[in-house]
């Protein structure tokens, strides 16, 4: 019985930390930004870099310093993948209906893993007296 409670602790543990992992890599990725870069020729795409600027492929065309006006056939394209800025969300900004549930969800959840109280056997360490002489015999006593 005792083996059990320690092995249902244990799980517990277990369980706490996988899921506060968990949650710690759900903060990290919606909080992660990042942009994407990509470089195309005409059509085709020449390359794609991930927070970093795609390399070229070289047939841009000149600037207008030498006095031509004319469109390249290269564009560019950026994408930009913004996370979430603001993590704090405040207790106060539910209405009363959501601020119930949550209180009584986590009242429920915390009572659930109580434990059951401990047998405490106070002889348990200690062994019983020898027996030197048969004492039912010797005072003849029994039981019927």
């Amino acid at each position: 019985m005792i083996y059990i409670f320690y092995l249902c602790i244990s799980v517990k543990k277990i369980i706490t930390q996988i899921s506060s992992f968990l949650l710690a890599l759900l903060v990290l990725f919606s909080t992660l930004s990042f942009t994407v870069d990509k470089h195309f020729c005409g059509s085709i795409l020449v390359d794609q870099a991930v927070l970093s600027k795609a390399k070229t492929c070289g047939m841009e065309m000149p600037s207008s310093k030498e006095g031509l006006n004319k469109t390249s056939c290269c564009s560019n394209e950026k994408i930009a993948v913004h996370g979430q800025d603001e993590l704090k969300n405040s207790f106060h900004s539910f209405d009363f209906e959501q601020q119930l549930f949550l209180t009584a969800f986590s009242y429920s959840y915390l009572n659930l893993f109580e434990s059951l109280p401990q047998n405490v056997v106070p002889f348990k360490d200690y062994i019983p007296p020898l027996l030197v002489k048969d004492l039912p015999v010797l005072h003849e006593t029994f039981l019927i």
